[in-house]
């Protein structure tokens, strides 16, 4: 099950995150996502655990929890929804919407011929 992990202290990195859900059973893999640009730590992060069991242990043990003086926020991850802002689609600027329809209309072209 893949876990959410949020309210981060900024110093948390990826071996303090596995260490701490350790705790609770197996954990395969974890990431602690970063800013793309400084390397910093968002105050976010992903831990995977194999076991369903140990994984909702993990989510009871550790939501509310307080790490270096901040509560976090542990729950299911959910799986990231599109949110529509990449290209493509209609309507929105340059998204296929308007343009000339070839009939009458102010400025549509229609009747030149």
């Amino acid at each position: 099950m893949r876990i959410y992990v949020g309210g981060l202290p900024y110093s948390t990195n990826a071996d303090g995150l596995r260490d701490l859900f350790a705790q609770a059973g197996n954990v395969t893999d974890v990431h602690v996502v970063e800013d793309k640009y400084s390397g910093q730590s968002r105050g976010f992060g992903f831990v995977e655990m194999p076991d369903d069991a140990e994984a909702r242990s993990a989510i009871s043990k550790f939501n509310g929890y307080n790490l270096d003086g901040r509560p976090l926020t542990v729950n299911e991850a959910k799986p990231r929804e599109n949110s529509g802002g990449g290209g493509g689609g209609r309507g929105g600027y340059g998204g296929g919407g308007g343009g000339r329809s070839g009939g009458g209309g102010y400025g549509g072209g229609g009747g030149r011929y």
